[in-house]
């Protein structure tokens, strides 16, 4: 039976037998290297770096990087980057994408702006799976507000002496490599540079922190104490970093909203195959009006949010994309994905508050998207800002 995610591909003019055949690929090394792991996984607190390989040997880690850099590229559009997301969430673990995924939002960044000495040596262990590439910009002090982080990059001769803290970093505890914002200079955000730093520089250090969700992902605060970084793994201009950093999060907020329709989906599929399944009162489950409108409300919400976002990727693969749309529809995406959610806990009942139950471990994973890549509030408000309300 085809899942909800390959009934509207079949009905939609931005897929095609492409998309599909990834599909396939995809759906098939999950289950085969993912799914049967997870539950482990979620009480390790991490994913092993074995499975980081194999996603790499298996072009996951590659899906539209330079085929220079180990990449694949030829043939690649933003629609097989939103299969990947789709197909990569059956595992029924954000913890599993996010493991996996971080060098997404990190690593253009490092090939558009790095020093290709930098991306020669880096981008190819990365995609192969080999190392692990994080971004780390949120502080304890500032949150979402990038314009306010204090981790400050003195120049001292060849090198830059970094001090400061960064927290909320996904995969901090295991990555490699971290691509860090830091403060250059006095301005807001015309003080703002990036920087490649390896973790095994002197004065490094990180702490673990448990989370409500995503536990098969490690998080971790990062601490900078005197680190010495050469000038050469500065990442684009000194002072420009945040410009390009804004960019980052427009294509960050689309894969997140998708992140949030593909969760909801699997959502969707476990409460229909318990209302088939259970009977109440002298009936199947979704022979009961009050559940089969909770289905058909489930089902209108999805569709709402995934046709917004298959016309952003559009908007964002021809240049056309507004930063005020993606902002509001990732939040479209973070409200849709807690109502279904909830409404699928509700229909399975007591077995959706049982660990191990699908449901379950989505359920605790509304939250972190929420919150992550830029709260509800703080971009409802920026959208608000940048389309000129309240002047």
């Amino acid at each position: 039976m085809p899942t909800l995610f390959e009934t509207w591909r079949n009905a939609s003019p931005f897929y095609d037998e492409s998309h599909q055949a990834l599909a396939d690929s995809v759906r098939r090394f999950i289950e085969r290297e993912a799914v049967p792991h997870v539950e482990g996984w979620e009480e390790a607190g991490i994913v092993p770096r074995d499975f980081h390989r194999k996603a790499g040997g298996a072009g996951l880690l590659g899906l539209g990087f330079p085929e220079a850099q180990g990449g694949t590229s030829e043939g690649i559009d933003i629609f097989h980057k939103l299969v990947l997301v789709e197909e990569t969430a059956r595992s029924g673990a954000g913890g599993v994408q996010a493991g996996l995924f971080t060098h997404y939002v990190s690593l253009p960044l490092l090939i558009e702006h790095g020093d290709p000495t930098l991306v020669d040596r880096i981008a190819p262990e990365v995609l192969s799976g080999e190392k692990i590439l994080a971004i780390a910009v949120t502080e304890p002090s500032g949150g979402s507000d990038v314009a306010a982080l204090r981790t400050r990059a003195v120049r001292d001769g060849g090198d830059y002496v970094v001090n400061g803290s960064k927290t909320f970093i996904t995969n901090g505890m295991r990555a490699d490599y971290y691509l860090v914002a830091v403060r250059t200079g006095d301005a807001e955000t015309g003080g703002i540079s990036m920087l490649l730093i390896e973790a095994d520089r002197a004065g490094f250090s990180r702490t673990s922190l448990k989370k409500m969700g995503w536990h098969a992902s490690d998080t971790a605060t990062l601490h900078f104490d005197d680190v010495r970084v050469p000038v050469s793994n500065r990442i684009g201009e000194e002072h420009r970093g945040f410009r390009n950093l804004l960019k980052n999060f427009n294509a960050e907020r689309l894969q997140a909203a998708q992140q949030c329709t593909s969760f909801a989906r699997i959502c969707l599929e476990e409460a229909i195959a318990w209302a088939g399944e259970r009977a109440t009162f002298g009936k199947k489950l979704g022979q009961h009006q009050s559940i089969r409108i909770k289905l058909a409300d489930m089902a209108r919400r999805i569709g709402a949010t995934q046709a917004w976002i298959d016309l952003a990727a559009w908007q964002f693969q021809q240049g056309k994309a507004s930063a005020a749309d993606l902002s509001l529809l990732k939040v479209q995406a973070t409200l849709m994905f807690e109502k279904v959610a909830r409404e699928a806990a509700q229909i399975l009942g007591g077995a959706s508050y049982i660990r191990g139950s699908v449901v379950e471990r989505i359920y605790r994973e509304v939250r972190v998207v929420a919150i992550g890549g830029g709260s509800e509030e703080i971009l409802l408000d920026m959208a608000g800002r940048q389309m000129g309300f309240g002047e």
